[in-house]
């Protein structure tokens, strides 16, 4: 992936490493389009981020996804990455009587609003050279935290299906990456204080100079994610798992 010189629609974009992901693009040289549930939130971005475009956008809502596309292809006709950064992590004990809930709104955010995005813009991106999809999914998708039992499953089906996309566009314009954040301090599970968790900056700084330094990178693993993405390969799983388990 080049890293200049793009136009970018990022999913989840108004909080966290979606947020700042919008800013880093943003200032090296890239038109940054910010896509998000709240208006007040997006209005406040683009009053502070002059040249940041922003765009109401649920993607739980497969309208909302169908007029995004309609949108953005007619006002940025030149958009050639797409970052589906959206995603909910919610505590989920099996054992209450809303989990049930919690999961259904998990895999609707975190699986079906990815997957329906994907097949939303790849028409248009497979027209465009130098076309990324870029899917954030999770170390956890590789070593579980028991106490969110559905988000970590959507995140190894995230991994799965971009494993699958990337082969089924082997032919194509589209390159395809999977972000795979450790634990870093945003809201996303009230992780902005804790210690065990990455800052947000350094990952930042990490994940992009990553992308910037190896443009052909089928996976961007910063250090403090290895031990999870590694832990089968390894032979950690378990010291790992034992470990999350008592979160």
């Amino acid at each position: 992936m080049k890293t200049t010189g793009n136009t970018i629609l990022i999913t989840g974009g108004t909080s966290g490493i979606g947020l700042g992901l919008a800013l880093r693009l943003h200032e090296a040289g890239n038109k940054v389009i910010v896509a998000g549930r709240r208006k007040e939130l997006l209005d406040q971005i683009a009053a502070g981020h002059p040249g940041i475009d922003t765009l109401v956008l649920d993607v739980t809502d497969p309208a909302s996804i169908a007029g995004a596309r309609e949108t953005v292809t007619r006002t940025h006709p030149e958009l050639n990455v797409l970052v589906n950064n959206a995603g909910i992590q919610l505590p989920e004990p099996l054992l209450e009587g809303d989990s049930l809930r919690v999961a259904e709104d998990t895999v609707t955010t975190n699986l079906l609003g990815p997957i329906r995005m994907v097949n939303a813009f790849l028409p248009h991106l497979t027209a465009k050279e130098d076309a990324v999809v870029i899917n954030v999914s999770s170390g956890l998708a590789f070593v579980p935290l028991p106490i969110t039992a559905t988000y970590n499953a959507t995140k190894a089906a995230i991994h799965s299906f971009t494993e699958s996309l990337r082969v089924q566009l082997a032919d194509t314009s589209v390159q395809v990456i999977e972000l795979v954040p450790p634990a870093v301090r945003t809201t996303l599970m009230g992780q902005q204080d804790n210690e065990h968790a990455m800052p947000l900056e350094d990952f930042l700084t990490e994940a992009l100079n990553l992308l910037h330094t190896q443009p052909d990178a089928k996976e961007i693993l910063v250090d403090n994610v290895k031990f999870l993405r590694h832990a089968t390969a390894n032979g950690t799983y378990d010291d790992v798992l034992a470990m999350l388990s008592a979160y």
